[in-house]
């Protein structure tokens, strides 16, 4: 297969998929079920290709393809696509979570079709984000993910799914439309809609931006991205639409959903306005640190194990952001690897919380205890991925946590103080819900009589074990192809800030 069109194929596959799923009857569940697996391990398969083929020392786009699109006179849109280092990973864990997603959800029976459709249509907006190079391809694939996800949650949810389905419809679409302005903006100011044009046309001063409209396309996109981290105080969107998601939707929102605003800060902000990121640095970290405390003292709090976990995810995605923030390699690499250990053990915890809800109809946590003397191999492999959510040395969220929180302290050690303390909190609540929850005596008698983990489920949970195992033991396989990019970002503004250094100490 030429190298040119991978992205196109793992773009596809989902979407063939969803197509032979709409033409098949309703009534073969079977075989619409294995559509929907087939199509998705396939996009998996083929994405792994992206990485044997991947040159790690390399900051440019790979994989490139582009054809034109459309035209409006001198406004001509392009299908562009391409990855980096940055983008390299999130396309693989997101063709590796879906077919785990329908595996998690082979049960359906409530209008499974339009379901199995929503999901690789979910998929290809989800790919197509990470891998768009036109900005109004880009916005596109951002939008298209919206609506599956809507129906995801207001159709297959829990008792008050309207209710969140809209909210999560409301807060993204509204702070899309300033992102759209910011595209459109940005497109009359460069004369181009190709991000790596716009990007390379800002930082070699071929086109200049006057502060003041460097300020509002910076806060446009960084709102667009805020809302969909989600970033204190725009995340109150997050635990209603987890709570009342299905499993699979909860597993898709924080494996993958929740990267696409901590992406687009990396593809967008920071390197399109090096000057403002700069400039609004302080404000950003302490709103990250706040989400990081305020996240971990909810959660700890929580009576249900699927709200308690979706805290968490404020919480972790706050340090994300304020590595982001802090401008460095080691900082800027580990918030980049921590979104991949996110997506593995958030998604794994849902992933077990949506099998025990399955067994015994209720997350309350005074529900259970003494759980792991019925169900021994279900508490292991929720042990392994608590120790891998909090950061156990060994296991993947170690490296990524210790990472950030370094490059933060030599950023700012305030920051970085306060940022340890919801590291702290995480074990407190994590391992307390443990507690409650697996050890002890079984004070309820109903839960005696439940049965372990399946061999279908045991199959869905080892890849993620299998993936914390290795990404904590052997991470430099992750790390070294976002060096290049990486540093490329952080380089651009680093320059800012020596310039910035050296006009303030001219003044002093």
């Amino acid at each position: 297969m030429p190298e040119s069109m991978i992205l196109t194929v793992v773009l596809l596959l989902p979407a063939v998929g969803a197509l032979a799923l709409a033409i098949l009857p309703s009534g073969s569940k079977g075989m619409l079920r294995l559509t929907a697996l087939a199509s998705t391990t396939l996009a998996f398969l083929v994405s792994i290709l992206l990485w044997t083929g991947f040159d790690a020392s390399s900051h440019a786009m790979q994989f490139t393809s582009e054809a034109p699109w459309f035209a409006l006179g001198d406004f001509q849109a392009h299908y562009a696509v391409g990855i980096d280092g940055i983008s390299l990973f999130l396309v693989l864990l997101t063709n590796l979570i879906m077919p785990l997603c329908i595996l998690s959800s082979w049960h359906v029976e409530k209008h499974l079709k339009g379901y199995l459709i929503s999901m690789l249509a979910l998929q290809v907006g989800m790919v197509g984000v990470f891998i768009a190079l036109d900005l109004v391809l880009f916005y596109l694939f951002w939008e298209v993910m919206l609506i599956p996800m809507y129906f995801l949650i207001g159709i297959w949810g829990g008792e008050r799914r309207i209710y969140a389905a809209v909210k999560f419809f409301l807060y993204t679409a509204a702070a899309s439309l300033l992102m759209l302005a910011a595209l459109i903006t940005l497109y009359f100011k460069v004369g181009s809609l190709n991000i790596v044009e716009v990007t390379q046309a800002l930082s070699s001063g071929a086109v200049f931006l006057d502060e003041t409209t460097a300020f509002w396309l910076f806060m446009a996109f960084f709102l667009a991205f805020a809302v969909k981290v989600p970033l204190f105080p725009f995340h109150t969107w997050l635990p209603d639409a987890h709570v009342e998601a299905p499993t699979a939707g909860s597993v898709i929102l924080a494996g993958v959903l929740l990267k696409m605003g901590t992406y687009g800060l990396l593809r967008f902000c920071l390197p399109m306005f090096p000057e403002v990121a700069v400039d609004v640095a302080p404000t950003v970290s302490w709103l990250a640190i706040i989400a990081i405390i305020y996240g971990a003292l909810v959660a700890m709090v929580q009576p249900d194990v699927k709200k308690l976990v979706a805290y968490s995810s404020v919480s972790h995605m706050g340090l994300i952001v304020l590595g982001i923030f802090a401008f460095n390699m080691e900082a800027v690499e580990g918030a980049t690897m921590q979104m991949l250990n996110h997506g593995i053990s958030t998604g794994g915890l849902f992933l077990l919380v949506g099998m025990i809800y399955d067994r015994r109809h209720t997350r309350q946590i005074e529900d259970f205890g003494g759980l792991a003397q019925s169900m021994p191999v279900f508490a292991a492999f929720f042990m392994v991925i608590t120790l891998s959510s909090i950061g156990l040395p060994g296991l993947n969220g170690f490296v990524g946590e210790f990472l950030t929180l370094q490059g933060t302290f030599l950023a700012n050690p305030v920051y970085a103080a306060f940022a340890t303390t919801g590291v702290i909190l995480s074990a407190v609540y994590m391992l307390w819900m443990y507690q409650r929850v697996f050890l002890g005596k079984m004070t309820n008698q109903e839960n005696s009589a439940l049965s372990d983990l399946s061999p279908r489920e045991i199959g869905l949970l080892l890849p993620l074990v299998l993936l914390a195992l290795w990404m904590g033991v052997y991470s430099s396989a992750f790390l070294r192809p976002m060096d290049a990019s990486i540093q490329k970002v952080v380089e651009r503004v680093e320059t800012v800030q020596n310039q910035t250094m050296r006009v303030e100490n001219r003044g002093y």
